[in-house]
């Protein structure tokens, strides 16, 4: 069984590493492309909007809710019940998304002044960054309506156990991204109009990654079309769990445009703040929303067959998992952070010093990896057992530890204390989750689990200390002019990292060997 979830999670973090990979190159040409300049800002900006949306219901609120549901009609009353459940949610689903975009590109400038209000008051207003934000944000908004869609026929898939295809449909949106700001740069657009390549190719991207997904679900055998939209007991009890999820599954999210309003107030800092979390998201990718995409379906079902014993396994293999590969990503940005951003992003108008104030931010986010994984590991145990008002309570400490934190911490530290105050307000919230599920004897750590942890914790130490005595030692060459040397110098220092990392698990045990041996097995059978 264990062997089986680590098999899952590695296929999701699979595919998700391809698109991550091509999201590097993607942000990479960006940087490159418009460094820091009124488009980059008004680009950030104009996409953090559908963005916000497509992360709380791809990866928050709408699959918490919709997949226990589905998963349960599923297993307890077959396909065809299943199917008709997912009929009735597309229908209420569409007229309302349509209803919803249309209002909100209506009030684009509304929104932006909200979003920015210090690009339109203040004492330094931005008006070409205001009105850049408003034509990419209209360009772009008609995504969100393609990935809410998007993220109920993930659902469907999730719970069918068929995981890949819905984890590879956001490759398609960094192809298009890096096509568009590649032929951008080939003939030498002005950085407005690279913008304006970039929200159309996101505009595009999204009916793509819908038809595919479409074509995905129907190979399953489910036509979901809508059609007359109804409220009845599936849809009200869809609703209900998903009032409080929509602030508990984007909490993150919700977290980080509140540093981004109060960032409006500093020239550039939007921007630097989301080249710092491009980098952030690439471990929390990979681990995070492949533990809490694959854990949610299975704790379900286990929940469903009153296996508690399984249940429990399942939360303490994902929190070994997790912390195994999420505990060394945090020491490496932590020690690495300015080689790092100079390696994927400096060159053209991304300068030597944008990569030392985006590497700031960097390490302030990465303080707070962990928490943001764990917070993936403890929240399904909630939505799996249909309580959604707890999560709830403790995202809204969270929400004002973090607006409290940056309106503190932003006057002495700039874009940094906002990264800062939201990696503080992620450890309360798992605080919180963790402490809650404890008190109900709903998560209980094995002896085995908090041996593995320890030496976890251990051997990401160790590498720490040995790749800042290796940054020390080739610092001529990490920090050079040259992008050869920087890139073998910081890379084999990673490599070499990893590798010392992964002999201290092996030789302590912190994870068994033989575990990973079945996992690696089972994913290339696939």
């Amino acid at each position: 069984m264990a062997a089986g979830l680590l098999g899952k999670f590695a296929t999701v973090g699979g595919a998700t590493l391809a698109s991550r990979i091509l999201g590097f190159v993607r942000d990479a040409l960006i940087g490159r492309a418009l460094g820091t300049s009124d488009a980059a800002e008004a680009y950030v900006a104009a996409f953090a909007l559908p963005n916000l949306f497509r992360r709380i219901f791809a990866e928050g609120a709408f699959n918490t809710a919709f997949v226990p549901l589905f998963a349960k009609r599923l297993e307890g009353k077959g396909e065809n019940a299943a199917q008709v459940f997912a009929q009735h949610v597309v229908s209420l689903l569409v007229p309302v998304l349509f209803v919803l975009s249309a209002l909100l590109i209506f009030a684009m400038p509304l929104v932006m002044a909200g979003l920015n209000p210090f690009w339109v008051a203040g004492e330094l207003p931005y008006p070409e960054k205001y009105t850049l934000s408003i034509v990419y944000g209209r360009i772009m908004f008609p995504y969100l309506f393609c990935m809410s869609l998007v993220a109920m026929l993930s659902g469907v898939l999730n719970a069918l156990r068929q995981y890949f295809v819905a984890a590879i449909v956001p490759v398609l949106l960094n192809v298009i991204l890096v096509a568009a700001v590649a032929a951008g740069i080939y003939f030498n657009l002005d950085k407005n109009d690279v913008g304006l390549a970039l929200a159309w190719g996101v505009f595009i991207a999204g009916f793509a990654q819908l038809l595919l997904l479409v074509a995905a679900t129907r190979s399953q055998g489910f036509r979901l079309l809508p059609g007359r939209p109804r409220l009845n007991a599936d849809t009200r009890r869809l609703m209900v769990l998903m009032g409080p999820a929509v602030l508990t599954g984007g909490v993150l999210q919700i977290n980080l445009v509140v540093g981004q309003i109060i960032a409006s107030a500093q020239d550039g800092a939007r921007a630097l703040l989301y080249y710092a979390d491009r980098l952030n998201q690439l471990p929390l990718g990979l681990i995070g929303i492949a533990v809490g995409v694959v854990l949610l379906p299975e704790l379900s079902r286990a929940l469903k067959a009153k296996d508690m014993e399984q249940a429990a396994s399942l939360q303490n293999r994902s929190l070994e998992f997790a912390l195994g590969l999420t505990l060394p990503a945090a020491v490496g940005f932590l020690v690495l952070p300015v080689a790092l951003v100079s390696l994927v992003f400096e060159g053209g108008a991304f300068t030597r010093e944008t990569s030392e104030q985006t590497a700031y931010a960097l390490a302030a986010y990465t303080s707070g990896l962990p928490a943001y994984v764990l917070i993936k590991v403890f929240q399904p145990a909630y939505f799996a057992r249909e309580d959604m008002v707890s999560p709830f309570r403790f995202s809204l400490a969270m929400v004002a530890a973090n607006i409290i934190g940056s309106i503190v911490l932003f006057p002495s530290f700039g874009h940094v204390g906002i990264a800062l105050a939201t990696s503080i307000s992620a450890w309360l919230n798992v605080l919180l989750l963790a402490g809650r599920l404890y008190k109900r004897r709903q998560f209980t750590p094995s002896e085995q689990t908090w041996r593995r942890l320890a030496l976890i914790l251990l051997a990401s130490l160790a590498m720490g200390f040995a790749v800042w005595g290796a940054k020390e030692l080739f610092a001529e060459q990490i920090f050079s002019a040259d992008y050869i040397d920087r890139l073998l110098s910081t890379g084999l220092i990673v490599v070499g990292g990893s590798l010392l990392y992964l002999a201290i698990i092996a030789a302590t045990g912190a994870i068994d060997p033989a575990l990973w041996s079945r996992a690696r097995a089972k994913v290339l059978r696939r």
